[in-house]
């Protein structure tokens, strides 16, 4: 199954994330507490979800030292 970009999911040993990409070969998810992961799409199991994504904060960019 090809999921929504943005679409809220759930996986068994992952939790909740949010689909970055899914097309007929791969899913790529961003889970909420165990970062970015890849799966095979026509293998992968996930369930929808309700569950909000968590509020992002904001990175700080670093500065090079001239």
């Amino acid at each position: 199954m090809i999921f929504a970009s943005d679409q809220r999911i759930r996986h068994a040993a992952y939790g909740n994330g949010t689909i970055i990409h899914s097309d007929d070969q791969r899913t790529e998810i961003q889970f909420d507490q165990h970062g970015r992961k890849k799966f095979v799409t026509r293998i992968v199991q996930l369930e929808t979800s309700d569950v909000p994504a968590p509020a992002r904060t904001q990175r700080r960019s670093r500065k090079k030292n001239a």
